[in-house]
Protein backbone atom coordinates (compact mmCIF):
# COMPACT_ATOMS: atom_id res chain seq x y z
CA UNK A 1 0.00 0.00 0.00
CA UNK A 2 1.12 3.50 -0.83
CA UNK A 3 -1.20 5.84 1.24
CA UNK A 4 -0.34 9.64 1.69
CA UNK A 5 -1.62 10.75 5.29
CA UNK A 6 -3.33 13.47 3.02
CA UNK A 7 -5.31 11.10 1.74
CA UNK A 8 -6.20 9.75 5.42
CA UNK A 9 -7.02 13.18 6.62
CA UNK A 10 -9.44 13.16 3.26
CA UNK A 11 -10.82 10.18 4.15
CA UNK A 12 -11.42 10.67 7.84
CA UNK A 13 -13.35 14.00 6.42
CA UNK A 14 -15.24 11.94 4.09
CA UNK A 15 -16.33 9.62 7.35
CA UNK A 16 -17.20 12.82 9.30
CA UNK A 17 -19.27 14.85 6.98
CA UNK A 18 -20.65 11.59 5.27
CA UNK A 19 -21.30 14.19 1.85
CA UNK A 20 -17.98 14.62 -0.48
CA UNK A 21 -19.21 18.85 -0.83
CA UNK A 22 -19.25 19.18 2.58
CA UNK A 23 -15.67 17.55 3.18
CA UNK A 24 -14.33 19.80 0.13
CA UNK A 25 -15.36 22.58 2.05
CA UNK A 26 -13.50 21.50 5.13
CA UNK A 27 -10.42 20.30 3.77
CA UNK A 28 -10.60 23.66 1.38
CA UNK A 29 -10.36 21.73 -1.86
CA UNK A 30 -12.41 21.24 -5.02
CA UNK A 31 -14.68 18.76 -4.86
CA UNK A 32 -13.04 17.33 -7.69
CA UNK A 33 -9.57 17.24 -6.31
CA UNK A 34 -10.61 15.84 -3.36
CA UNK A 35 -12.27 13.49 -5.34
CA UNK A 36 -9.70 11.99 -6.95
CA UNK A 37 -7.63 11.49 -3.89
CA UNK A 38 -10.36 9.61 -2.04
CA UNK A 39 -10.78 7.35 -5.41
CA UNK A 40 -7.10 6.73 -4.89
CA UNK A 41 -7.41 5.95 -1.68
CA UNK A 42 -10.12 3.55 -2.38
CA UNK A 43 -7.89 2.22 -5.00
CA UNK A 44 -5.82 0.12 -2.58
CA UNK A 45 -8.41 -1.70 -1.06
CA UNK A 46 -10.69 -4.59 -2.48
CA UNK A 47 -13.58 -3.48 -0.73
CA UNK A 48 -15.80 -0.69 -0.34
CA UNK A 49 -14.91 1.91 1.87
CA UNK A 50 -18.04 4.08 0.96
CA UNK A 51 -21.20 3.43 -1.01
CA UNK A 52 -23.58 5.43 -2.52
CA UNK A 53 -27.64 4.49 -1.90
CA UNK A 54 -30.00 6.95 -3.40
CA UNK A 55 -27.59 10.12 -3.53
CA UNK A 56 -26.76 9.60 -0.04
CA UNK A 57 -22.87 8.42 0.89
CA UNK A 58 -22.56 5.93 3.30
CA UNK A 59 -19.18 4.16 4.84
CA UNK A 60 -19.58 0.46 4.69
CA UNK A 61 -18.34 -1.37 7.74
CA UNK A 62 -14.56 -2.13 6.56
CA UNK A 63 -15.02 1.57 5.85
CA UNK A 64 -15.12 2.60 10.28
CA UNK A 65 -12.70 0.16 10.83
CA UNK A 66 -10.53 1.61 8.01
CA UNK A 67 -11.12 5.15 9.11
CA UNK A 68 -10.50 4.16 13.26
CA UNK A 69 -6.58 3.59 11.98
CA UNK A 70 -6.55 6.50 10.27
CA UNK A 71 -7.18 8.08 13.12
CA UNK A 72 -4.82 6.51 15.22
CA UNK A 73 -2.34 7.08 12.58
CA UNK A 74 -2.88 10.50 12.29
CA UNK A 75 -2.69 11.12 15.40
CA UNK A 76 0.96 9.34 16.36
CA UNK A 77 1.63 11.44 13.45
CA UNK A 78 1.14 14.60 15.10
CA UNK A 79 2.18 13.25 18.34
CA UNK A 80 5.83 13.15 16.20
CA UNK A 81 5.29 17.01 15.18
CA UNK A 82 4.78 17.74 18.73
CA UNK A 83 7.55 15.37 20.07
CA UNK A 84 9.98 17.35 17.81
CA UNK A 85 8.95 20.78 18.64
CA UNK A 86 8.81 20.04 22.61
CA UNK A 87 12.92 18.89 22.21
CA UNK A 88 13.40 22.43 20.68
CA UNK A 89 11.74 23.92 23.88
CA UNK A 90 8.78 24.89 22.79
CA UNK A 91 5.43 23.90 24.46
CA UNK A 92 3.26 21.87 22.20
CA UNK A 93 -0.14 20.25 21.06
CA UNK A 94 -3.77 21.62 19.59
CA UNK A 95 -6.04 23.46 21.20
CA UNK A 96 -9.76 23.38 19.42
CA UNK A 97 -12.12 25.86 20.07
CA UNK A 98 -15.67 26.43 18.51
CA UNK A 99 -17.09 30.11 18.55
CA UNK A 100 -20.66 31.60 17.72
CA UNK A 101 -20.53 33.34 14.89
CA UNK A 102 -20.68 37.54 16.63
CA UNK A 103 -17.31 35.53 18.62
CA UNK A 104 -15.19 36.61 15.69
CA UNK A 105 -14.97 39.71 17.37
CA UNK A 106 -13.77 38.73 20.65
CA UNK A 107 -11.88 35.53 20.19
CA UNK A 108 -9.01 36.32 18.61
CA UNK A 109 -8.47 39.08 21.41
CA UNK A 110 -8.17 36.43 23.78
CA UNK A 111 -6.20 34.05 22.07
CA UNK A 112 -3.17 36.47 20.15
CA UNK A 113 -1.10 36.89 22.89
CA UNK A 114 -1.17 33.16 24.22
CA UNK A 115 0.13 32.26 20.72
CA UNK A 116 2.50 34.24 20.78
CA UNK A 117 3.72 33.16 23.94
CA UNK A 118 3.50 29.36 22.15
CA UNK A 119 4.44 29.29 18.90
CA UNK A 120 4.48 25.72 19.43
CA UNK A 121 0.67 25.10 19.85
CA UNK A 122 -1.33 24.95 16.89
CA UNK A 123 -4.92 26.21 16.95
CA UNK A 124 -8.40 25.35 15.18
CA UNK A 125 -10.94 28.11 15.90
CA UNK A 126 -14.44 27.12 14.51
CA UNK A 127 -17.17 29.83 14.03
CA UNK A 128 -20.35 28.91 13.82
CA UNK A 129 -23.97 29.62 15.38
CA UNK A 130 -24.92 28.39 18.53
CA UNK A 131 -26.36 25.12 17.74
CA UNK A 132 -23.58 23.85 15.89
CA UNK A 133 -21.26 25.16 18.35
CA UNK A 134 -22.89 23.54 21.22
CA UNK A 135 -22.94 20.27 19.15
CA UNK A 136 -19.35 20.04 19.19
CA UNK A 137 -18.98 20.46 22.61
CA UNK A 138 -21.12 17.99 23.32
CA UNK A 139 -19.90 15.47 21.57
CA UNK A 140 -16.27 16.69 22.99
CA UNK A 141 -14.75 17.88 19.18
CA UNK A 142 -13.17 20.97 20.97
CA UNK A 143 -11.97 22.07 24.46
CA UNK A 144 -14.02 24.98 24.74
CA UNK A 145 -16.60 26.76 23.16
CA UNK A 146 -16.97 30.53 23.26
CA UNK A 147 -21.11 31.63 23.78
CA UNK A 148 -23.01 33.85 25.04
CA UNK A 149 -26.05 31.83 25.74
CA UNK A 150 -25.31 29.10 27.70
CA UNK A 151 -26.66 26.00 26.54
CA UNK A 152 -29.48 23.96 28.08
CA UNK A 153 -29.46 20.45 29.26
CA UNK A 154 -25.37 20.53 29.38
CA UNK A 155 -23.28 20.13 32.07
CA UNK A 156 -20.71 22.70 31.89
CA UNK A 157 -18.10 24.82 33.42
CA UNK A 158 -17.54 28.31 32.27
CA UNK A 159 -15.33 31.80 32.50
CA UNK A 160 -16.62 34.95 32.00
CA UNK A 161 -14.83 37.04 29.45
CA UNK A 162 -16.94 39.92 28.30
CA UNK A 163 -20.42 41.38 28.40
CA UNK A 164 -22.17 41.18 25.52
CA UNK A 165 -24.49 44.08 24.66
CA UNK A 166 -27.20 44.02 21.67
CA UNK A 167 -28.84 47.10 20.42
CA UNK A 168 -31.60 48.03 18.09
CA UNK A 169 -29.83 48.91 15.22
CA UNK A 170 -30.64 50.51 11.41
CA UNK A 171 -29.37 53.28 9.26
CA UNK A 172 -31.75 56.01 9.98
CA UNK A 173 -31.99 57.21 14.13
CA UNK A 174 -35.81 56.36 13.80
CA UNK A 175 -38.24 53.62 12.67
CA UNK A 176 -39.73 53.11 10.07
CA UNK A 177 -42.47 50.55 10.09
CA UNK A 178 -43.38 50.13 7.05
CA UNK A 179 -39.94 48.30 6.93
CA UNK A 180 -39.58 44.88 8.14
CA UNK A 181 -37.22 42.91 11.47
CA UNK A 182 -34.30 41.54 9.89
CA UNK A 183 -33.55 38.04 11.79
CA UNK A 184 -30.73 35.87 12.40
CA UNK A 185 -31.16 31.97 11.56
CA UNK A 186 -33.19 29.72 14.12
CA UNK A 187 -30.54 28.58 16.24
CA UNK A 188 -28.53 31.55 16.27
CA UNK A 189 -28.05 33.41 20.29
CA UNK A 190 -29.12 36.71 18.48
CA UNK A 191 -31.95 35.33 17.04
CA UNK A 192 -32.84 34.02 20.69
CA UNK A 193 -32.79 37.63 22.04
CA UNK A 194 -34.34 38.99 19.69
CA UNK A 195 -37.57 36.71 19.18
CA UNK A 196 -38.04 37.06 23.10
CA UNK A 197 -37.62 40.93 22.56
CA UNK A 198 -40.12 41.40 20.46
CA UNK A 199 -42.59 38.63 21.59
CA UNK A 200 -45.41 40.48 22.77
CA UNK A 201 -45.61 42.97 20.05
CA UNK A 202 -47.80 43.07 16.92
CA UNK A 203 -46.58 41.72 14.19
CA UNK A 204 -44.65 42.51 11.52
CA UNK A 205 -42.88 41.68 8.18
CA UNK A 206 -39.94 40.46 8.52
CA UNK A 207 -36.82 39.03 6.94
CA UNK A 208 -34.36 35.97 7.83
CA UNK A 209 -30.64 35.41 7.08
CA UNK A 210 -27.76 33.51 8.09
CA UNK A 211 -25.26 35.64 9.25
CA UNK A 212 -24.33 38.70 11.00
CA UNK A 213 -22.45 40.21 7.88
CA UNK A 214 -25.20 39.90 5.80
CA UNK A 215 -27.70 41.34 8.47
CA UNK A 216 -25.41 44.38 8.67
CA UNK A 217 -25.79 44.90 4.49
CA UNK A 218 -28.82 44.72 4.98
CA UNK A 219 -29.61 47.57 7.32
CA UNK A 220 -26.98 49.42 5.66
CA UNK A 221 -29.06 49.11 2.55
CA UNK A 222 -31.51 49.94 4.09
CA UNK A 223 -34.01 47.00 4.07
CA UNK A 224 -35.04 47.28 7.70
CA UNK A 225 -33.90 46.87 11.11
CA UNK A 226 -32.12 44.41 13.34
CA UNK A 227 -31.16 43.64 17.11
CA UNK A 228 -27.80 43.32 16.46
CA UNK A 229 -24.48 42.65 19.00
CA UNK A 230 -22.34 45.88 19.72
CA UNK A 231 -19.40 44.54 19.56
CA UNK A 232 -19.87 43.89 15.63
CA UNK A 233 -20.83 47.54 14.32
CA UNK A 234 -17.75 49.41 15.70
CA UNK A 235 -17.13 50.48 12.23
CA UNK A 236 -20.15 51.36 10.73
CA UNK A 237 -21.28 53.62 13.98
CA UNK A 238 -18.06 55.54 13.63
CA UNK A 239 -18.86 56.24 9.59
CA UNK A 240 -22.52 56.41 10.35
CA UNK A 241 -23.30 53.91 8.29
CA UNK A 242 -25.46 52.69 10.85
CA UNK A 243 -26.99 53.97 14.05
CA UNK A 244 -28.73 52.55 17.36
CA UNK A 245 -32.37 53.66 17.79
CA UNK A 246 -33.40 54.17 21.69
CA UNK A 247 -35.36 51.92 22.48
CA UNK A 248 -37.70 50.30 25.73
CA UNK A 249 -35.33 47.52 27.60
CA UNK A 250 -32.50 47.79 25.43
CA UNK A 251 -30.09 47.51 25.55
CA UNK A 252 -29.84 43.16 26.11
CA UNK A 253 -27.00 42.54 28.07
CA UNK A 254 -25.27 38.93 28.40
CA UNK A 255 -21.85 37.71 28.79
CA UNK A 256 -19.61 36.15 26.88
CA UNK A 257 -18.11 32.46 28.22
CA UNK A 258 -15.42 30.10 27.57
CA UNK A 259 -17.56 27.05 28.12
CA UNK A 260 -16.52 23.30 28.52
CA UNK A 261 -17.56 20.20 29.45
CA UNK A 262 -17.81 19.35 33.44
CA UNK A 263 -15.74 17.02 34.63
CA UNK A 264 -13.22 17.22 30.94
CA UNK A 265 -9.46 16.17 31.84
CA UNK A 266 -8.31 19.33 30.15
CA UNK A 267 -5.34 18.56 27.81
CA UNK A 268 -1.69 20.24 29.01
CA UNK A 269 -2.52 22.90 26.34
CA UNK A 270 -6.22 23.54 27.27
CA UNK A 271 -5.52 23.84 31.07
CA UNK A 272 -2.32 26.16 30.32
CA UNK A 273 -4.83 28.35 27.77
CA UNK A 274 -7.72 28.73 30.61
CA UNK A 275 -4.87 29.48 33.10
CA UNK A 276 -4.13 32.39 30.64
CA UNK A 277 -7.53 33.60 30.08
CA UNK A 278 -7.97 33.41 34.40
CA UNK A 279 -4.48 35.38 34.68
CA UNK A 280 -4.91 37.78 31.38
CA UNK A 281 -8.66 38.56 30.74
CA UNK A 282 -9.08 41.67 32.77
CA UNK A 283 -5.62 43.60 31.56
CA UNK A 284 -6.86 42.19 27.82
CA UNK A 285 -10.40 43.84 28.30
CA UNK A 286 -9.15 47.48 29.39
CA UNK A 287 -6.33 46.98 26.61
CA UNK A 288 -8.60 46.10 23.72
CA UNK A 289 -12.18 46.83 24.01
CA UNK A 290 -12.02 50.49 26.17
CA UNK A 291 -14.40 51.86 23.64
CA UNK A 292 -16.94 49.12 23.96
CA UNK A 293 -16.53 49.42 28.03
CA UNK A 294 -17.34 53.29 27.44
CA UNK A 295 -19.76 53.43 25.38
Amino acid sequence: MNYTLHQLQIFLEVVRQKNITRAAEEMHMTQPALSIQLKNFQNQFDIPLTEIVGKKLYVTDFGKSIAKIAENILNEANAIKYKTKEYNGLFTGKLRISSASTGKYVAPYFLSEFLKKHSGIDLTLDVSNKTTVVKSLQENKIDFALVSVLPDKLNIEEELLLENKLYLVGNTQQIDKKKPLIYREKGSATRIAMDAYFKNRSARKSLELTSNEAVKQSLIAGLGYSILPLIGIKNELSNEELHIIPSKNLPIVTNWRLIWLKNKKLSPVAAEYLNFIRENKHEIIQNNFEWYLNF
